[in-house]
């Protein structure tokens, strides 16, 4: 892990710097790729106070970036690192997924039984061509009592005129000709 420590309008003694080091020390515990630790410490002549920033590059993941603001360099790094810390142990979390493995297992199980393909394919809608029976013309009254007694949404027919119709049901429960 490479570590650089920075001080911008402000001097880091030995025991700032062997602060930092030993507080970047613990971030090695999650078993994280850590490639790089930059700690940037800064004065702040406006607000009176220091800011630490801490960029630290993992392999392969985001670069995390934690700032924090302080009138105590000491405290601000403490506070620093303790952020640093929960990012981090969430990351790690997130990668060992021990807390789900049981569930992970179960869904690989299900996974490997079901045939997702054939499962989509009987799930698809069929059509089935039917002819329709329209040689004779019907009166309106009578296809209403046919649909009536069936289970059917509508029924297509000619009327006495020769039209094509489509007698239907409504969602409010009544009949709709069109």
């Amino acid at each position: 892990m490479n570590i650089s420590l920075v001080g911008r309008h402000i001097e880091l003694s030995d025991a700032i710097k062997d602060h930092l080091m030993h507080s970047i020390d613990t971030l090695g515990k999650y078993h994280l790729d850590i490639i790089s630790v930059n700690a940037i410490a800064s004065l702040n002549e406006r607000k009176k106070g220091v800011m630490i920033e801490f960029t630290i590059n993992i392999a392969g993941k985001n670069t995390i970036v934690i700032t924090q603001r302080d009138n105590d360099l000491y405290a601000a790094v403490d506070i620093a690192i303790d952020r640093a810390q929960k990012a981090l142990q969430r990351l790690h979390e997130r990668l060992s997924d021990h807390k789900n493995e049981g569930l992970n297992e179960a869904k690989n199980a299900a996974a490997n039984s079901v045939d997702l393909h054939a499962l989509s394919e009987a799930m698809e809608d069929e059509i089935v061509p039917m002819e329709l029976e329209l040689y004779k013309p019907q009166e309106v009254a009578e296809v209403l009592e046919n649909l009536k007694d069936s289970g059917k949404q509508f029924e297509v027919f000619y009327d006495i005129e020769g039209k094509l119709r489509i007698l239907f049901k409504r969602n409010d429960g009544r009949f709709g000709l069109y």
